[in-house]
């Protein structure tokens, strides 16, 4: 199967793209082009003297962006850290609105071949961009058990990570574990109890995911970077799935909101306090019960937005 016949429903996404406030002819960039849901709407919002660039860093999701045949459409096989060298290469500067769509997508869970699946017997691969890096496998062949004990305890937040680290150390003695059905498999016996509904390997294959493809740590370095190429009235509008990343995403963006602190009690006229270079926008925007029964994937999804004021960003904040 083809990654064009796998379904894709683009989670939130009118909520999304609303909340960039899409002007005709603005520059946005999609850091997170999957399968071109959010890109898609975008473009149908952009006047002719508007610009969108995309970036991924999965090979099968580039290729359906070059099938977009739009002059006023970039993408970059890059992962979104590369932010700022990416628009640089392009010759971009500022911009309007930056999206973000976190997380693995349905394409890439439903193709066996991935191994991000505990659903298929596979190659145990996660890799996210298939060209470069270690697979899931190599990293288990080698790695201490001390170190697959905090991934899959600081990741996964799997409270039985220890036992799960063990019997993976102790299986490999015997034969590598190099597909999606042995990780499986070992880490169910580890596993003692688990929520009703939920594969005990839920936990243990989304941390090995998020470490094999830097998740977080992209996203907490590209989070400045956006912040500082957005234009005062650009917009963030930001998609996350798993608790850690809105984690970094609310921090981030609440963080930037706050005007310079003082001292409580000090005589201060509004006027003397500093503006904070961001404005959050709204509440927080979750999936209606419509989308989540039409797609059970968008339940946890969690939409965050936020516009650039034009007070300067401190020191730290931006890079």
């Amino acid at each position: 199967m083809s990654a064009a016949e796998f379904l894709h429903r683009t989670v939130l996404l009118t909520e999304a793209v609303d909340g960039l406030a899409i002007k005709p002819d603005g520059c946005y960039v999609d850091c997170t082009y999957g399968r071109g849901g959010h890109s898609r709407l975008i473009l149908s919002r952009l006047g002719p003297a508007g610009r969108l660039i995309a970036f991924d860093k999965d090979p099968q999701a580039v290729a359906n962006a070059r099938s977009i045949a739009d002059p006023r459409f970039s993408i970059v096989h890059e992962p979104y850290a590369a932010f700022h060298r990416g628009l640089d290469e392009l010759g971009v500067g500022l911009v309007d609105g930056v999206l973000m769509d976190l997380g693995v997508s349905s394409p890439q869970i439903d193709d066996a071949s991935r191994g991000f699946s505990f659903r298929f017997d596979a190659p145990l691969d996660m890799r996210m961009d298939t060209t470069r890096g270690q697979t899931a496998a190599e990293w288990l062949a080698t790695a201490e058990q001390a170190d697959i004990t905090e991934v899959i305890r600081d990741y996964g937040e799997e409270r039985f990570a220890k036992q799960i680290a063990g019997a993976l150390v102790a299986a490999r003695v015997e034969n590598p574990v190099v597909t999606t059905g042995q990780l499986s498999q070992i880490v169910a016996k580890a596993v003692r109890t688990r929520e009703p509904g939920q594969d005990p390997a839920t936990r243990t294959f989304q941390a090995i995911r998020i470490y094999i493809n830097r998740e977080l740590e992209e996203l907490s370095l590209t989070l400045p970077q956006a912040l500082g190429r957005l234009a005062a009235g650009g917009r963030f509008s930001v998609i996350a799935f798993h608790s850690l990343e809105d984690r970094i995403v609310k921090r981030f963006m609440q963080d930037a909101a706050k005007a310079d602190r003082l001292p409580s009690r000090l005589p201060v006229r509004a006027a003397d306090i500093g503006e904070a270079p961001l404005k959050l926008i709204g509440k927080p925007v979750r999936a209606s019960q419509a989308e989540v029964d039409e797609n059970p994937r968008a339940r946890s999804a969690i939409l965050r937005i936020a516009e650039r004021t034009g007070a300067p960003i401190p020191k730290g904040m931006s890079a």
